[in-house]
């Protein structure tokens, strides 16, 4: 397996942080890979740039930093812009259609989904964007099974909750797919 370098990028609240953390258990606990993830974000408790990032590989991994990633996702036009430039050549560009404006300069494969009007749509509640993000990725990248990550929702999101995150990630897959 390549070694997969992912960023999530978008403003604090929005849950990158814990999708991303979410990915890294799906791979090392239920796919037999390794992963590392690390963090940053503004001193606001919300509303400022947060970045996770996660890599993901089938060897050892040496430094937890994902520079030049091969999958930026960017649910907001900030986090577009401050991280579009670190994008791996040839690399992948996954953003929100609602809140970002791509520049078609990235040298980058590109994806606008309607994520946030789909689940608005469907589940009519915004804090499980995250999980639908989540699921487009899944889609995306293959890196580990979609089972695997409905597992680690199982295991983290308060049984209330389970349904609209499960539904959200189904939604997130099925926008990349179509």
């Amino acid at each position: 397996m390549e070694r997969l370098r992912i960023v999530f990028s978008g403003s604090g609240g929005q849950g990158v942080i814990t999708a991303a953390i979410i990915l890294g258990e799906a791979a090392v606990l239920h796919n037999g890979l390794n992963a590392v993830q690390s963090q940053s974000y503004g001193p606001e408790a919300r509303g400022g740039a947060t970045r996770a990032d996660i890599i993901i590989s089938d060897s050892t991994i040496y430094f937890p930093k994902a520079n030049q990633p091969n999958l930026l996702v960017c649910l907001t036009q900030e986090s577009y812009v401050k991280y579009n430039p670190a994008i791996r050549p040839g690399g992948m560009l996954l953003t929100d259609s609602r809140y970002v404006t791509v520049q078609k300069k990235v040298d980058a494969r590109q994806w606008e989904l309607p994520m946030y009007e789909t689940i608005m749509d469907k589940i009519k509640n915004p804090i499980v964007l995250n999980i639908c993000m989540l699921g487009a990725v899944v889609a995306l990248t293959e890196v580990v099974e979609p089972e695997s990550v409905l597992k680690v929702l199982a295991d983290r999101i308060p049984p209330a909750f389970l349904d609209i995150n499960n539904q959200a990630f189904e939604l997130g897959m099925d926008l990349m797919k179509a």
